[in-house]
């Protein structure tokens, strides 16, 4: 694998991943060897919105450019000077107040983004997508892969549909590589609140399991998300590509809620109550309907829609990752959750 470029280029470096991406960059703190063959040189550039505190991503000793996608000469500053660069493109939305945003940050604001690197002369743009413009696997045992046919669910499917076919014409156009991935449902060090929360649902005895429980979720350790989005900038042969990156396999949504108790339980010495809020198929299918009609008046609502998928299986496969970037996602469900309920203690967060 060569590396030829002295100079990443990262957006969204204050939200979750974006943070989490430029870290390990920064700090090469991945058993990886592609971290250890960058350059000593190696320049980080991140942008991030003005509105947003940047002190932690200061701190890393990278360069931050405050700017916002939807303006043009904003990204054509992030991408000056960055000829041959590798971008990162970590910005997204995932529960929005209003559907309008999802379609103006998926679409919009990524072609800007293309069009300057174009300008720029970026080598490579890495997508970060989503299972979402795939949907959901009609039965417990199917896994998508990356020739799977578009079905996108509901409005936040659409919007990434829409951006991958956006980055599918500028890829054609061979004025840039671009790379999509898709990852699912991520965890780990640096979450946001709505994900302690569901570590507090748990330990109070009131997560929410709809119908059996054994329906099927790929999650993503978010260091092998980490790790799948270096390769698919670095990787010569992922021009072009979209690649599923996850967990090695899916977990069941009993699995995952009982992991996280029994961590809590026996590692961390919390008291939890062994209790779930038990709801039939029908709310999920409730919550759909109402999901649905909300979003028809471009309203969101981020707990009807969460209930909405509870029962669903989203589910895929990391194959193609594994045999064309060597993608080798070392953390699986137990030690991710460990280390996600770590990080929120180390942080003083109550749970």
């Amino acid at each position: 694998m060569e590396i030829r470029t002295d100079r990443i280029l990262i957006t969204g470096a204050c939200g979750w991943l974006g943070k989490r991406l430029t870290r390990v960059i920064a700090q090469r703190s991945l058993d990886l060897d592609l971290l250890r063959e960058l350059p000593r040189n190696l320049r980080i550039r991140c942008l991030v919105l003005s509105r947003e505190d940047t002190q932690e991503v200061e701190k890393m000793g990278v360069e931050v450019l405050q700017g916002n996608l939807c303006n043009p000469a904003d990204c054509a500053k992030f991408c000056e000077g960055a000829k041959n660069a590798v971008l990162l493109h970590a910005a997204g939305i995932i529960h929005p107040r209003r559907v309008k945003e999802l379609y103006q940050l998926s679409v919009p604001r990524t072609r800007n983004l293309l069009q300057a690197a174009i300008g720029a002369q970026v080598r490579r743009v890495v997508i970060v997508s989503s299972n979402s413009p795939i949907g959901l696997n009609p039965h417990v045992g199917h896994v998508f892969d990356e020739s799977s046919p578009y079905h996108p669910y509901m409005n936040y499917g659409r919007s990434k549909m829409q951006m991958e076919f956006a980055v599918n014409e500028v890829e054609k156009s061979g004025k840039i590589e671009t790379v999509i991935v898709r990852p699912p449902w991520f965890y780990g060090p640096d979450q946001p609140p709505r994900q302690t929360l569901f570590f507090s649902m748990i330990r109070a005895g009131k997560a929410p399991i709809v119908g059996s429980g054994n329906n099927l979720r790929s999650m993503a350790y978010i260091d092998n998300l980490c790790e799948g989005l270096l390769l698919a900038a670095f990787v010569e042969g992922a021009r072009g590509k979209i690649y599923w990156v996850a967990d090695r396999r899916p977990y069941s949504m009993n699995e995952i809620v009982d992991t996280v108790e029994r961590l809590l339980e026996e590692e961390f010495k919390l008291p939890v109550a062994h209790k779930r809020v038990r709801l039939p198929n029908l709310a999920s299918g409730v919550a759909t309907l109402v999901d649905g009609t909300l979003q028809s008046f471009g309203l969101y609502n981020q707990k009807i829609h969460v209930l909405s998928e509870m029962n669903k299986n989203i589910a895929c496969s990391v194959a193609k990752a594994e045999a064309e970037l060597g993608y080798n996602p070392k953390v699986s469900l137990e030690e991710g959750m460990r280390r996600s309920l770590a990080f929120c203690m180390q942080e003083g967060m109550q749970i």
